[in-house]
């Protein structure tokens, strides 16, 4: 069968096709002539011209074989400019006068047909079956291809011709990109609405439009704004129409895309785009869906013989586009089980983060300009692509050139370092832990310090643990000014931490708190001081890391504070001098250090335990008439008695009933006591074995002493 030329309405190239030896002629003139120019302002009767539609196709079926087309002679006059035709050639003046009538005519034709369509009543019309149709939408494109209301009309009804005519699916390939290239967005956006599950029909249309360059991207661009929107997309077209078109019904476009055997350069100048949406698809999908979207599935499934869920679907045209030129991506995701994870809700991160490392393996462009991508969606308000797109993000964000985009990093891990979601909040931390190889970086986050301190009262110690490696990268960069506020605001929200029951915490929050202490002013003293107790404690650490570090920021801690006896017993190791010296200095503060100091009396360590024990005791002996501290003192050892140490409970026991006794004994035996219990205890922390063992029952024989006093 000849091939069509361009631009010749089917008609006219059927009628050419019949001419030959024996053909008879056809009066074609007797059927034109019937025809008169309308006058101006003339109105006709709309039912009547309803009525005899049909037979109007009839007869113009005839008359495109007599116009010239845009493949033939061209016409000099200025209507004929409008259907493409070049200048400087000449029409016949019946034939002008024919075009202008037959354009006017298909005009009222395609105003009836779009009447018609909106009752519904299109759908089995003869119009669409008879070989004209095409001839006269190819014409009526031409005359009305710059008038946008008309053209969803005009998609509609390309579309319905297709429906009807399977055979001859390419007749209108020229049209539909002419009216592609004009009005990408109402052609796009309407097919989306007439054909959502993409049928037979809306799947040549796509194609068509995507063998041309410059439909493509015009085209595709629509499609990636409506990919992104998910679960739907608004908009309007020239028409007024604003009805939403559905992100799943862009994805079914995708993936019949992706099957043709040359795929448009357009989905690889966009797929990084195209994989951030497509994975979000998968994403979304996973979970529960709007109800409209569930019908469209089912019409797409039942239309395409698709994968029973779209969340499969979105993932199965993910590897399509990937393996354009990403199969060994592809591959490892295969074997290492990654799509399946992909559409499980509680591992869909780690099948995220696995995808990320995977790709920028193999291309770190690609990686690039999909970070570069999920950045722009993090700045702006979209919180439902946070999760997945943190997860990338973190996981390539080396890829990324950090003097040109690290304001947008720190940016984005600002916004999500205050988020309640405890999952974001790792990941900016995530993000800022591999800026901080970056020396760029590290003047530019100073910016994030006031978020980074608030988290350090998180209860998630991981989070803790990872805040305190920020801020110690910044506090370690002796090249950057800390205001004496800040460091003081930092001082506090380390105190508890010395506490914490994650060594790592620990060990880190001295470490810090011992370089903030540079940063410190004279209102800084307080926190300082506050730090010695537990610092002490800790330097009974049963780990041996806490331990070291607790006695070094204790050394430092004392020379911030020009303590210089401390600072001799720290330095000589002899912390208990350092105990007594510390509760000497102020009796007052000395009551608060008791205060403090009972929590560890309960710690998980028994070194913490007895060190508390043996602190209590010394606090006794200065504490006596403080009946408050006192009174706690001695409770706390007596709770302390059921300790499951028996070297610490035998301790608590003992020094409680003898410090209960000594608080009612008088002032002049109380005194004698005290000298008595001080050499006793010295005695009794040196010897072992069986010389214990009468240090243990002088004790016991000082208390009865005590006792028998008359003491009250």
């Amino acid at each position: 069968m000849e091939q069509r030329p361009p631009r010749v309405p089917k008609l006219a190239w059927v009628e050419e096709k019949e001419e030959g030896p024996g053909a008879a002629p056809e009066e074609q003139p007797t059927e034109v002539e019937q025809f008169q120019l309308p006058q101006e302002g003339a109105a006709l009767d709309r039912r009547q011209e309803q009525d005899r539609a049909h037979g109007r196709f009839c007869r113009t079926a005839q008359v495109p074989a007599a116009i010239p087309t845009r493949a033939g002679p061209a016409v000099a006059a200025q209507p004929s400019t409008a259907l493409g035709a070049p200048h400087g050639t000449s029409l016949s003046s019946l034939s002008f006068v024919l075009l202008l009538v037959t354009c006017k005519f298909i005009e009222c034709i395609w105003q009836e047909e779009t009447s018609i369509m909106g009752t519904g009543s299109m759908e089995n019309c003869d119009v669409y079956s008879t070989d004209t149709s095409a001839a006269m939408l190819d014409l009526l494109v031409g005359e009305s291809v710059s008038s946008p209301e008309q053209v969803p009309a005009m998609v509609r009804d390309i579309h319905q011709w297709l429906v009807a005519n399977e055979s001859d699916e390419h007749s209108l390939d020229r049209t539909l990109l002419e009216l592609a290239e004009a009005h990408p967005a109402d052609v796009g956006i309407t097919l989306l609405r007439v054909a959502p599950s993409c049928d037979r029909a809306a799947t040549t249309m796509w194609r068509t439009i995507m063998s041309s360059p410059t439909t493509a991207e015009l085209v595709l661009l629509l499609l990636l704004d409506v990919l992104g929107s998910w679960p739907e997309h608004s908009t309007r077209t020239s028409d007024g129409d604003d009805t939403d078109v559905f992100a799943l019904a862009a994805t079914v476009v995708m993936g019949e895309i992706l099957q043709v055997p040359c795929v448009p350069q357009a989905v690889s100048v966009y797929l990084p785009r195209l994989f951030v949406h497509l994975l979000f698809q998968a994403f979304f999908s996973t979970g529960e869906m709007p109800e409209e979207v569930d019908n469209l599935w089912r019409v797409c499934r039942n239309e395409h013989g698709l994968a029973t869920n779209p969340s499969r679907f979105a993932v199965q045209t993910l590897r399509a586009l990937l393996c354009l030129e990403y199969e060994d991506t592809v591959t490892a995701m295969d074997r290492k089980r990654g799509w399946d994870a992909l559409l499980c809700a509680d591992t869909q991160h780690d099948a995220v983060a696995l995808l990320a490392r995977e790709l920028s393996c193999v291309s770190i462009p690609l990686c690039s300009g999909i970070a570069l991508h999920l950045l722009r969606l993090l700045r702006a308000e979209e919180p439902r692509w946070d999760l997945p797109a943190l997860v990338f993000l973190v996981e390539v964000l080396e890829c990324l050139d950090l003097r040109e985009c690290g304001d947008s990093v720190l940016e984005v891990s600002s916004k999500y370092l205050q988020s309640e979601c405890r999952q974001t909040r790792h990941l900016a931390l995530r993000a800022l832990l591999v800026l901080r190889d970056d020396p760029s970086m590290a003047e530019r986050t100073w910016s994030l310090t006031e978020s980074l301190v608030k988290l350090l009262w998180d209860t998630d110690g991981e989070i803790v643990g990872m805040t305190l490696v920020v801020l110690g990268f910044l506090f370690l960069d002796k090249d950057i000014p800390v205001s004496s506020p800040i460091a003081l605001q930092l001082a506090e929200a380390l105190l508890p931490l010395f506490d914490n029951d994650d060594n790592q915490v620990q060990r880190l929050s001295m470490i810090l708190f011992r370089e903030m202490m540079d940063c410190l002013a004279e209102e800084g003293k307080k926190p300082v001081q506050w730090s010695l107790l537990p610092l002490f404690f800790h330097c009974h650490d049963e780990n041996r890391h806490v331990a070291q570090a607790s006695w070094v920021t204790l050394l430092r801690a004392t020379e911030f504070l020009r303590r210089r006896d401390l600072t001799k017993r720290v330095e000589k190791e002899k912390l208990w001098m350092f105990a007594k010296c510390l509760l000497a200095e102020d009796r007052s503060r000395a009551a608060e250090c008791v205060r403090r100091a009972l929590p560890y009396l309960y710690s998980p360590q028994e070194s913490l335990r007895e060190a508390a024990a043996r602190f209590m005791v010394i606090a006794g002996q200065s504490l006596t008439r403080q009946q408050g501290a006192f009174g706690l003192i001695c409770q706390a050892l007596e709770d302390t008695a059921e300790d499951i140490s028996l070297a610490i409970g035998s301790l608590a026991q003992e020094t409680s009933q003898f410090l209960r006794a000594l608080e009612r004994a008088p002032v002049s035996i109380s005194r004698k006591l005290r000298n008595q219990l001080r050499s006793s205890w010295k005695a009794r922390r040196h010897l072992r074995g069986a010389v214990a063992g009468c240090a243990a029952a002088l004790w016991r024989e000082l208390s009865c002493l005590l006792f028998s006093s008359g003491a009250t």
